[in-house]
C-alpha cells in the first residue's frame, strides 16, 4: 500500500504537548497515512498568530488548536474557512461539558496546566529522586521511594521510572544481576510499591544484541546468550512470586502502557498503606 501524507497544523498558546498527544493518538489509527506535523507553541499574540496563518496558507491541511483567547481562536477559524483548511478546537467540547455540569464559566489562562504550583514542584522533586536512584544507585533511602522497579537488564526500567517521575512518583529502579544479592534495605522497606518487570527471552536477547552493537562490544560474553537470559528471567519470576510483588510483562507494552499498569497497582497499594 502506497503511503499518503497530509499537513497537520497544531496551534497552541502553551507548550503544544496536549495537541501533539491527541493528534498522534488519532493519526495512529489510520494505516498508510502519515501526518507532516507543523507545531506552533506559545501563540499568544495577534502578530504570532498571523505568522502561523501564513504558514497554514502555504501548506493547507488539518488544523487543531488550543487557544483560550477567543479573539485569537476566532481569527484562526476565520482564516481556515477562507483557505479551506478544516479546524477544530480540541478543548472546546471538554470546556462545554464542564461548564454545563459545573454551572460555571472558565477563566482564560493560557498554559494554566504548567503553572509553578505544588504539583509542578512535586514532579521536579520526583524527577531528581528518580535520576539519583537509577540502576541501583543510593539504595540506602529506598523507603522514601513511591515505586521501586526491579528486573533484569533491558526490561525498560529507566525509561519507565522517568515516565512515572513525570507523573509525580519518586521511582527507584534496581537491576537483577546474576549472583548479586539485592540491597538489604529492600527487606525492611514498607512504604514503596515494588514491581517486577519481565520480558520474553527473545525480546531481551534482541535488545541486548543491539546494545552490544551500539557499544562496539565483544559478543563473546553470555550477556546476550539466550540460555543465560532464559535463566535470568526464570529466576526473576521466582523471586517476584516469593516476594508477592506484582509482575508486568513489558514484551509488547509501550512505556506508557507499562506506567499505566503500575499506576493502577500503586493506587491499590496506597489504599492498603493508608488503611494500615
Amino acid at each position: 500500500m502506497a503511503r499518503s501524507y497530509f499537513h497537520l497544523h497544531l496551534v497552541s498558546d502553551s507548550t503544544g504537548e496536549t495537541l501533539i498527544t491527541v493528534a498522534r493518538a488519532v493519526a495512529a489509527q489510520y494505516e498508510g497515512v502519515s501526518a507532516i506535523e507543523h507545531v506552533y507553541p506559545l501563540v499568544r499574540s495577534g502578530t504570532q498568530l498571523e505568522r502561523v496563518i501564513a504558514e497554514i496558507e502555504a501548506a493547507p491541511g488539518i488544523v487543531l488548536y488550543t487557544l483560550v483567547e477567543q479573539d485569537l481562536a476566532q481569527r484562526l477559524e476565520e482564516s481556515c474557512r477562507e483557505n479551506g483548511s478544516p479546524a477544530l478546537s480540541v478543548l472546546s467540547p471538554v470546556h462545554a461539558l464542564l461548564q454545563s455540569y459545573l454551572g460555571a464559566a472558565s477563566t482564560a489562562r493560557p498554559g494554566a496546566q504548567h503553572m509553578l504550583n505544588a504539583d509542578y514542584f512535586k514532579r521536579i522533586d520526583a524527577m531528581n529522586f528518580t535520576l539519583f536512584h537509577d540502576d541501583g544507585q543510593l539504595p540506602t533511602d529506598i523507603e522514601e521511594a513511591d515505586v521501586v522497579l526491579i528486573g533484569v537488564s533491558r526490561t525498560s526500567k529507566t525509561p519507565t521510572a522517568i515516565y512515572l517521575a513525570n507523573r509525580g512518583l519518586k521511582t527507584a529502579n534496581i537491576p537483577l544481576v546474576p549472583n548479586v544479592p539485592l540491597p538489604p534495605q529492600i527487606e525492611n522497606a514498607r512504604k514503596p510499591l515494588f514491581v517486577g518487570l519481565v520480558a520474553s527471552p527473545e525480546r531481551i536477547v534482541q535488545i541486548r544484541q543491539n546494545r552490544l552493537l551500539s557499544l562496539n562490544a565483544s559478543d563473546e560474553s553470555d550477556y546476550a546468550d539466550k540460555d543465560r537470559v532464559t535463566e535470568e528471567i526464570a529466576y526473576s519470576r521466582k523471586l517476584f512470586a516469593r516476594k508477592h510483588w506484582p509482575v508486568i510483562d513489558v514484551t509488547r507494552r509501550s512505556i506508557e502502557e507499562t506506567a499505566a499498569a503500575i499506576l493502577e497497582h500503586y493506587r491499590a497499594h496506597r489504599m492498603k498503606f493508608i488503611a494500615t
